[in-house]
């Protein structure tokens, strides 16, 4: 595996890493169409979990199947599929090798009330299945976000001991956040932060709006003359809180939406500097063909 200065610049940020853990970050940067470049688009499925099967893959049947999630990755020629332990077992003899794999450790449910996600995987899981790495999701502002805290330093530690990659999910949520202070600039920032600050190599969050959401912050950001005002200028922001862009930050894809929508987004995500995107539903959703021609574009403006 031939790596690229770019690459290399970025390996040489995480200096308390072991060659393992480094050579699982390699295989997500060095994977696919977006290889050497320093940039990432990952697949994630574990919105089985999140919403329910009908909601998942009624829109697009052959996604009931797990096996048509590896196809597409790797037909795609994406750097990554996540998802959690039963879709990765599914698939993974029939695809090994193929594509680097992050095992998705906790999750929630939508017949639950509270903002919490259970541990469904595990460090053995993940190298079991010959994972590069795992993931798992933190609430911040929520109840629980303390015991996620604490769930994820002792996955993490155990991770890198093994020489495994470790993606923090990192969504703002709880009683002191409404809907729009969820994916407000200042609350993505403080997100990406705090996943930074739990040891994670690979931190995602939501595309950032120009709200600013918390009292606090309102005054420092006018004082300091934080730009907000353009979709580059917070990814931007939220890199920047990222130990000043030392640690990969990837941006998902959201709810469905419109072609036009999504590839304005994904623009704006390469021109603040985002390291790239993990984006689901937006692709697998749809048709495979059209899903493909789609992961075809955002892969070619991450390129360029």
């Amino acid at each position: 595996m031939t790596l690229t200065p770019k690459v290399k610049a970025i390996l040489n940020q995480y200096e308390s890493d072991n060659p393992g853990t480094k050579t699982n970050l390699a295989r997500l940067l060095n994977a696919g169409k977006l290889g050497g470049t320093g940039k990432m688009v990952i697949l994630p499925v574990d919105q089985g979990f999140e919403h329910g099967p009908a909601r998942s893959f009624a829109a697009n049947p052959a996604a009931y199947d797990p096996h048509y999630h590896f196809q597409l990755a790797i037909e795609a020629g994406l750097s990554g599929y996540a998802a959690p332990l039963g879709m990765l077992e599914c698939g993974a003899a029939t695809f090994a090798g193929e594509i680097p794999l992050i095992l998705k450790c906790n999750s929630s449910n939508s017949l639950a009330t509270e903002k919490d996600q259970a541990v469904t995987g595990t460090v053995a899981d993940a190298l079991r299945l010959g994972c590069a790495g795992i993931g798992f999701t933190i609430y911040p502002g929520s109840e629980y976000c303390f015991d996620q805290m604490e769930e994820l330093r002792e996955l993490a530690a155990e991770a890198k001991s093994a020489g495994l990659a470790v993606i923090v999910w990192s969504y703002p949520r709880g009683p002191v956040l409404d809907k729009k202070a969820e994916t407000a600039v200042d609350v993505c920032a403080y997100a990406a932060h705090m996943a930074a600050l739990c040891g994670a190599h690979i931190i995602k969050v939501k595309p950032p709006t120009d709200v600013v959401a918390l009292d606090a912050c309102k005054p420092v950001y006018e004082k300091n003359k934080v730009d907000v005002a353009t979709l580059a200028a917070r990814i931007n922001h939220v890199v920047q809180s990222s130990f000043g862009g030392r640690r990969i930050v990837i941006f998902s894809g959201g709810e469905h939406t419109g072609t036009d929508n999504l590839l304005a987004t994904i623009q704006g995500i390469h021109d603040g500097g985002g390291f790239g995107s993990i984006i689901g539903r937006n692709v697998f959703q749809r048709p495979k063909a059209e899903a493909l021609a789609l992961l075809d574009q955002i892969i070619t403006i991450f390129k360029n």
